[in-house]
């Protein structure tokens, strides 16, 4: 037997049951129990506990669903299975954001104002009384249902289950984000996004973490046109957080491989950028620029490049100003890289130029 009556094995098999018999008392302890034993957790408890957590999630009462999710995401980072993780994890994110955009609707319908700054309890009485408990729970957990996302979203294999078969859990697209191209906001992605979307626009608050993980971009080819030497490159990028780290890994690649001038960045610079832990200071290269010309900030995400003719396209401009920043990961458990393909011959650089703005002055 893989768990053991004691220790968070135990308590792992010990809810498990509990949840399925629907034994509230018994679920109860074990809650309690989960949380206690989790530190002392062995190495074969936690790959065994994290897929059997995640299993039972949808059976889990809404208040602790949301902790027992965050426990999930916590075996997934020390090594649990995040594939067979996932569909819970993800199902009950999306059933979060739900219950958020409802309770949105009805705090509006009920007289508005700012929204509740949740806590570590349950709502209290008068936010159950205006929105419902389901809308209220959605609400007052889905900062837990971002963090056990997050975690599993560092995992390649997650982020592209959610745009293919692998998770289905009704995550189908009903919707994409504005400004998110069908290509990178198919399946499960672009509903999610689409939620999230709401939820902050309702609430004023930004779910940056989710937001981000959500976007990330795999084997994602990239044109990159630098200006100052009238050269294209043809690129491809994978689990890059936002454009602080692309810019890092870009002045690698063109400036760092010796294909055009520019301060290249050192290799601890770039270690940290795609796998090493920790964070090393940096300078910019380049100015981030979209083909209309207006800027793309380094606190944005590749996502944000635009999609030219099928292919995101970005313009490569001279810094107009000396900008420093601590390089590294925006999601340090993710692996990030960015491959230089190609140089582009004369020719398809000459067609890619043509469908940018001249150089001028910035706009955004």
């Amino acid at each position: 037997m893989i768990f053991s009556k004691a220790g968070f094995g135990g308590a792992v098999a010990d809810f498990e049951a509990a949840v399925v018999a629907q034994d509230a008392k018994r679920s109860g302890k074990s809650f309690i129990r989960l949380q206690e034993t989790f530190g002392r957790a062995k190495e074969t408890e936690l790959f065994a506990g994290g897929p059997r957590l995640a299993a039972v999630l949808e059976q889990v009462p809404p208040s602790p669903r949301a902790v027992v999710a965050v426990l999930v995401g916590a075996c997934v980072e020390r090594g649990a299975d995040a594939e067979r993780c996932a569909p819970g994890v993800l199902a009950g994110l999306r059933a979060a954001l739900e219950g958020a955009v409802a309770f949105g609707e009805a705090w509006a319908a009920t007289g508005g104002g700012a929204f509740p700054v949740p806590d570590d309890g349950e709502p209290g009485e008068e936010i159950v009384g205006r929105t419902g408990f389901g809308a209220a729970v959605g609400w007052w957990t889905l900062s837990q249902w971002e963090m056990a996302a997050v975690a599993l979203l560092n995992h390649r294999a997650v982020r592209a289950g959610l745009n293919g078969e692998a998770v289905r859990a009704g995550l189908d697209a009903e919707a994409v984000r504005a400004g998110l191209d069908e290509k990178a906001a198919g399946g499960g992605r672009g509903e999610l996004l689409r939620l999230l979307t709401a939820v902050e626009q309702a609430s004023g608050q930004e779910l940056r973490c989710l937001s981000y993980a959500l976007q990330v971009l795999d084997d994602e080819p990239l044109v990159v046109l630098h200006r100052p030497s009238a050269t294209g490159y043809l690129l491809r990028l994978s689990g890059i957080g936002d454009n602080f780290q692309l810019h890092t890994l870009l002045a690698d690649a063109l400036i760092g491989g010796g294909h055009v001038a520019g301060r290249a960045p050192s290799p601890q610079e770039v270690a940290v950028c795609r796998e090493t832990p920790g964070q090393v200071e940096t300078a910019g290269s380049f100015e981030l620029v979209a083909p209309d010309g207006g800027r793309l900030w380094n606190e944005g995400t590749p996502a944000d490049i635009p999609v030219v003719d099928g292919v995101r396209l970005l313009v490569l401009d001279e810094p107009s100003y000396t900008r420093s920043w601590p390089a590294g990961r925006f999601f340090p458990g993710m692996r990030g890289d960015l491959i230089l393909e190609r140089a582009l011959e004369p020719e398809e650089t000459e067609r890619w130029f043509a469908r940018v703005s001249p150089a001028g002055e910035l706009t955004g």
